[in-house]
């Protein structure tokens, strides 16, 4: 036992005088983020260029790719153009209409379909992505079809119902992906203490899902503000924001006034303003 005891002492005295081998960090690559950085550059040079051209001076018959001098004249006469505010007008209304319409019955498919199983639950997620992956001139010849055989005069209306079929499904995805992470035992809790099924939803489910209803909502209203594809199929005599900026594009041969670039940053900013302040609420939330 001695000679074992000497035997592990000595191994032990050896381990504690080995000389301890320090390992340097790898170098990361520089190519890699100057390349990410590269491509970040690209993606934002047009609205880059959108927000700086909208401080230029010039004419405002049409927007110059000459740089004439700093001005705030633009967003002065920010509403000179009746049949411009009247688009922009359409485009925000209608943005805001879809996104309220689609919260409220996405969100109630999304509870569903994340907390039930039923009869035909599968049929309706295939739907919900067939709705998502199907290419919008599909979508927009299908509902200009559904309009005409239905006799439907097109317009707002049929601009507003197109649009709270394709953004529909991105509501229900992201409410259906908070509610497969939700406790069902914080209901059922609710439930024993003598809450009825309302007071449930809104006092407990609703606060827990509210990161995924807010994900839909800013989905909703992104996605149908800047809608073109499928607005230019059931619009009718309705003009959107994007089809007048297309349409005056087209009769100027390819330019647009300057007020355009300056609605286009006012949106821009709203959505990174939303953004960032959604981000900062869920942080804290956390």
């Amino acid at each position: 036992m001695s000679a074992i005891a000497g035997l592990a002492l000595e191994e032990a005295y050896e381990n504690d005088h080995r000389p301890v081998t320090v390992h340097k960090p790898k170098r990361k690559g520089f190519l890699l983020p100057i390349w990410g950085w590269l491509v970040i550059l690209w993606l934002s040079s047009p609205i880059v260029v959108m927000i700086v051209f909208g401080f230029n001076d010039g004419t405002g018959r049409a927007t110059s790719t000459k740089w004439n001098g700093f001005t705030f004249k633009w967003y002065q006469n920010l509403f000179s153009i009746s049949d411009l505010t009247t688009a922009l007008g359409n485009s925000i209304t209608i943005a805001i209409f879809t996104t309220l319409i689609a919260v409220v019955l996405g969100t109630l498919m999304g509870v569903a379909l994340g907390r039930w199983k039923f009869r035909g639950a599968g049929s309706v997620n295939l739907l919900l992505f067939a709705n998502i992956a199907a290419p919008e001139v599909v979508l927009g010849a299908a509902l200009l079809s559904l309009f005409l055989t239905l006799n439907i005069p097109r317009g707002y209306v049929t601009i507003l119902l197109a649009h709270v079929m394709f953004s529909i499904a991105y509501v229900v995805v992201t409410v259906r992906a908070r509610m497969s992470g939700l406790d069902p035992s914080l209901e059922e809790a609710a439930r024993d203490l003598g809450a009825g099924p309302l007071v449930t939803f809104f006092r407990v489910t609703l606060p827990l899902i509210a990161p995924g209803v807010s994900a839909g909502a800013l989905l909703a209203f992104a996605m149908s503000i800047d809608d073109y594809i499928i607005t230019s199929f059931n619009n009718g005599s309705t003009q959107t924001f994007p089809l007048w900026v297309y349409g005056a594009a087209e009769r100027t041969g390819g330019s647009v006034p300057p007020q355009v670039n300056v609605m286009g940053t006012l949106i821009f900013a709203f959505g990174v303003i939303v953004a960032v302040g959604g981000a900062v609420a869920n942080r804290k939330r956390a």
